[in-house]
């Protein structure tokens, strides 16, 4: 049985960095041998070509949150690599996403499909905060997918389920933040440098309240669109579907009878600009409306049991909520539930299939002791 490692960092940006990579030393290594090919499919580009769209980057990541240079240089130190050839994984998005990408690239479509819920309680009401999803990619990710738990020096501690060598991707923090996500792509995913999609997942976790994450996702011109769910142990929640650019092209949705629900298309009437999501991941709307139907007879709200359910479910096989390799489509093509995350934010105990959760079995992992450092924004008494 596959189980992903978990890797346990602590220190500054570079000591992390450094400890990240030598724990994962061989997955971060797999993860660049493997984006070394995908992006020759994706893009038609050799490495060298990669690099340097990768070093374009680093201008305005030095300044969004330098310190997430000294931490990807630190990866890079601790797994034998050159810091340029993590860099690059960290904006594989941008490479794969690009205008530039997808006309290389023909009539590809992209294997990344995720779908993703939050549940908060209304206030008053007795209830905890639930956020998670199943995270659907390339299948060999099942190589390279770890469970980096960090104790940073400054700001809140975190757990994150991440592919070995990039900063963030599903998680939580100790200030009760939790995070998910969904691939979205526009007519302007043209792989301008900006703000690169996993170092903003990677801000968000370093937030304490849903209103800093915001303004996180606000602080920049961005490079690629995405969906960020964000919620609180609180019971705040916001989704943003976000286009690139700057804090004019985001877009709010609120939840509906307590849950909010998201796949890999923009749902938003206030977005104007082209989606081109469901041409990119045509399965997107396919399993929006299944989890939708799964939920339409709930009395109450859901439970992470009602989710462990849905998230097996295999309508629209194989592109399903719980997706699986296309044996029609290209082996580049093809993508499958890497992982299932869910996460109770009031209780921090994590529920972790390390796979297709029709038959990988959710592990529970109890965060309360890790994630114990006190929120700057305190909370009031209760």
């Amino acid at each position: 049985m596959n189980v992903f490692p978990h890797v346990r960092v602590e220190g500054s940006a570079l000591d992390r960095g450094r400890q990240y990579g030598a724990q994962a030393a061989g997955r971060v290594r797999r993860s660049v041998a493997a984006y070394r090919e995908v992006f020759a499919h994706y893009a038609g580009w050799d490495w060298a070509t990669v690099r340097r769209e990768a070093d374009r980057f680093e201008k305005p990541i030095a300044a969004f949150r330098p310190a997430y240079l000294d931490e990807i240089r630190g990866i890079a130190e601790g797994a034998g690599l050159d810091p340029g050839d993590v860099l690059a994984i960290n904006v594989r998005t941008e490479v794969m996403f690009a205008a530039k990408a997808r006309q290389a690239a023909g009539q590809q479509r992209a294997p990344d499909g995720c779908t993703a819920f939050a549940v908060v309680p209304p206030p008053g009401a007795d209830g905890t905060t639930l956020i998670g999803q199943n995270w659907d990619w390339l299948p060999h990710t099942s190589e390279t997918v770890v469970v980096l738990e960090a104790r940073q020096d400054e700001g809140p501690d975190f757990v994150t389920v991440v592919e070995a060598g990039l900063l963030a991707k599903t998680g939580m923090n100790s200030s009760g933040l939790g995070l998910v996500t969904n691939a979205l792509v526009t007519d302007a995913d043209t792989g301008a440098p900006g703000i690169p999609y996993h170092l903003a997942l990677r801000a968000i976790l370093d937030c304490e309240t849903v209103s800093d994450a915001l303004a996180a996702l606000q602080s920049g011109e961005r490079s690629s669109a995405a969906n960020y769910l964000i919620a609180h142990r609180d019971g705040s929640v916001v989704n943003v579907e976000a286009a690139p650019g700057d804090f004019g092209r985001l877009y709010l949705l609120f939840p509906e009878d307590g849950v909010v629900l998201h796949s890999n298309h923009f749902l938003s009437p206030r977005f104007g600009g082209k989606d081109v999501s469901v041409w990119v991941m045509p399965g997107s709307p396919l399993r929006l409306q299944r989890i939708r139907a799964g939920l339409s007879r709930r009395e109450g709200l859901p439970t992470l049991d009602t989710f462990r359910a849905l998230l097996a479910d295999h309508a629209n096989h194989p592109s399903g909520l719980c997706s699986h390799p296309d044996p029609r489509m290209d082996p580049y093509d093809q993508g499958a539930t890497v992982a299932s995350v869910l996460m109770d934010l009031g209780t921090q105990q994590m529920l972790l299939a390390d796979g297709n959760p029709c038959s990988a079995p959710y592990r529970q992992l109890d965060y309360r002791e890790f994630l114990a450092k006190p929120s700057g924004a305190a909370e009031p008494a209760r």
